[in-house]
């Protein structure tokens, strides 16, 4: 009987031995060669218009690397995860040039009013900050902290758009 459980443990250990070796020897699927081809950029990006359009304000330069705890797809939210990123402009998503007549109804873009590239940008930053300053706010008051040191998140004009 005990040269049996032996036995069976032997086979196990093989059986198992050989599945891992199995698995590490396996070619790469495309998606996982995809993201190991993956180029992200870091550090700081300039956000500026497109050159047709006269640019009233200064570029915002976009730290990248800081938001790398937010996943891809919520700023680039058409994007499938193995294909290149597009700019907001030349993806078919955030294209026109120009403000429509009327970009807002009930305090919120429309339709076509998200289409333009400023309001894209304006909607998903600042909407994104306001809202963790809010979460900074509650906090501060739920745990009587003092204020926050690092709560850098601007969500003025000037904040992103300093004057040159």
């Amino acid at each position: 009987m005990h040269r049996l459980r032996v036995g069976i443990l032997c086979l196990v250990i093989v059986f198992v031995f050989g599945m891992a070796l199995n698995v590490a020897g396996q070619n790469k699927s495309d998606t996982e060669a995809a993201v190991e081809d993956m180029v992200v950029p870091m550090g700081v990006i300039v956000l500026k218009p497109d050159p047709s359009v006269e640019q009233k304000r200064s570029s915002v330069e976009f730290n990248h690397s800081k938001h790398f705890t937010y996943d891809c797809r919520t700023c680039h939210h058409k994007w499938e995860g193995n294909a290149k990123i597009s700019n907001c402009t030349a993806s078919n998503c955030h294209d026109l040039l120009k403000s429509p007549k009327k970009p807002t109804k009930y305090l919120a873009y429309t339709e076509d009013g998200i289409k333009y590239y400023k309001y894209a940008y304006h909607e998903n930053c600042i909407g994104c900050h306001k809202e963790i300053k809010v979460k900074q706010k509650k906090m501060e008051m739920l745990y009587k902290a003092p204020e926050i040191e690092n709560k850098i998140v601007p969500t003025s004009c000037n904040e992103c758009h300093p004057k040159e």
